[in-house]
């Protein structure tokens, strides 16, 4: 093997003449024939005892050439890469210009690591949500903590909004049942509004052992178009009526739900997990803010071939975890309406994002001088040895030490543009969408520690989750609701 030219192009392209000398490539043929000759069938030969020469003499010079050239030029490529000490950030693209008896000559155009400069990365400004909380929202947290902890009786009486009602029912339109519209024994909730509008609103009043016709219009907007915008009528039969008692808000309460003896160190409980939680995403979205914008200072000519890489591993990782779910990912695209193509697509941005993102903290680390020493690669192995419960040996073999320093060292350059950054204040507009951001966080991790409860009902204990969003938002979502639901 030898490298004729080395040349740098655009987008931080290397472009290498590699030469398969001769004595390679006949070798390299006699590899081919050998591996081929068992499936060749010559006349006046047994089948696999034909000479390579008379296969040749009867297919052409050239018959095991494309074979023998799939055999040699990985190792020449891989060859002419070490000699020239390129560092290849994602797959070449081959090209044969040259092939004879005498050997070959491809063109191998390598994506490398590009040239990278950033400036001003210290003192970047950026939004910071002010969050609070007040007494109602502790009480709205202590009310649905109330109703996951409510006892649920049979009541002989009508139905009103707040009950369970336990139902069969079957949807008609001009008089033939439509697909999805059909359940039985199904547990609705009135006042849910999970049903199309105006269905639970005619259950009230109803009773156990009454049958009822609910002539309803479908939404416009309806997601199935057979029925947007069309009349129907639903058969209903009603089986059981459910009251929710909620238990009564006091010391005993607390006590039954929480490890906390009172309700006011319960409410104290829960208004800390909000705020922390708040000021956890609050944190979070001013992070995002500053990389968004370290990210708009790289100067670099980044191939597109290190963008594909990280795309792949980006979907490599979300089909794991779509099957580890028990879903085959082929079904999860199906779900989504999507083929493998269009998620690419979709998932393109948050991987250049994330390409720039760690080409920009990489210089940041050499700029500053930061550096990872070893105890600290070995309290990291140590950390997820733990975390996930398998051996400290095992967790070295599936995490290398250069890659275990590589993450490390972006985590201290991260850290080191977080605390050089500037935090602002929002405008108002900003300030408002941030906090409902923020609520929506907290509707889980706001939740008290607490134990079993007397009833049976089970809260889990309180861990405001570290918040540590990725660029672009994950393709995610559920199949559409049955068509007598909304």
């Amino acid at each position: 093997m030898n490298v004729k030219s080395k040349e740098k192009k655009e987008k931080s392209i290397v472009e290498l003449t590699i030469e398969v000398t001769k004595e390679e490539f006949e070798q390299a043929c006699v590899a081919a024939y050998k591996k081929r000759v068992r499936d060749i069938a010559i006349p006046g030969f047994r089948k696999g005892k034909a000479p390579r020469k008379m296969i040749e003499r009867m297919y052409g010079e050239s018959f095991f050439w494309e074979d023998a050239v799939n055999e040699s030029y990985p190792k020449a490529y891989e060859s002419a890469i070490k000699e020239t000490g390129l560092d290849p950030v994602g797959r070449a693209d081959m090209e044969i210009v040259d092939i004879s008896r005498d050997g070959y000559t491809f063109i191998a155009k390598v994506p490398v690591k590009p040239e990278v400069s950033i400036a001003d990365y210290k003192g970047i400004e950026a939004e910071k949500p002010v969050v609070s909380v007040n007494d109602e929202e502790v009480d709205a947290e202590i009310e649905r903590l109330r109703k996951r902890n409510a006892r649920i009786e049979t009541v002989e009486r009508d139905i009103k909004v707040g009950d369970t009602a336990v139902i069969d029912f079957e949807g008609f339109k001009d008089g033939v049942p439509f697909e999805g519209g059909k359940g039985e024994k199904y547990n609705l909730e009135i006042g849910s509004n999970s049903f199309i509008p105006g269905f639970e609103d005619k259950l009230v009043g109803a009773k156990a052992g009454d049958e009822l016709d609910i002539e309803l219009t479908f939404p416009e907007q309806y997601h199935a178009e057979e029925l947007a915008g069309k009349d129907v009528v639903f058969k209903v039969k009603v089986h059981e009526v459910k009251e929710s008692i909620l238990p009564e808000l006091d010391d005993e309460f607390a006590k039954d739900v929480s490890e906390f003896d009172t309700l006011e160190q319960l409410r104290e409980d829960i208004k800390a997990n909000l705020l922390k939680t708040r000021e956890e995403a609050a944190d979070s979205a001013f992070e995002n803010a500053v990389f968004g914008k370290l990210v708009e200072k790289l100067q670099a000519d980044i191939p597109e071939a290190m963008i594909d890489s990280r795309l792949d591993s980006i979907i490599e990782d979300l089909a794991y975890r779509i099957s580890s779910q028990g879903v085959p990912f082929e079904k999860y695209l199906e779900l989504m309406g999507m083929d493998i193509e269009g998620l690419r697509s979709f998932y393109r941005p948050q991987a250049e994002y994330q390409v720039k993102l760690n080409l920009s903290l990489e210089k940041i680390a050499e700029l500053e001088n930061l550096e990872v020493g070893t105890e600290e690669i070995e309290e990291e192995y140590n950390k997820l040895a733990e975390q996930y419960k398998i051996e400290l040996d095992k967790v070295k073999i599936l995490i290398s030490e250069e890659g275990m320093k590589s993450d490390l060292l972006l985590r201290k350059a991260a850290g080191f543009v977080k605390d050089n950054a500037v935090a602002v204040a929002p405008s108002e507009k900003a300030e408002t969408e941030g906090e409902d951001n923020s609520d929506k966080a907290a509707d889980e991790s706001s939740k008290p520690k607490t134990r079993k409860t007397k009833s049976g009902a089970k809260s889990s204990k309180s861990k405001a989750a570290k918040s540590e969003e990725k660029a672009g938002q994950e393709a995610a979502g559920d199949p559409e609701n049955a068509d007598a639901e909304e």
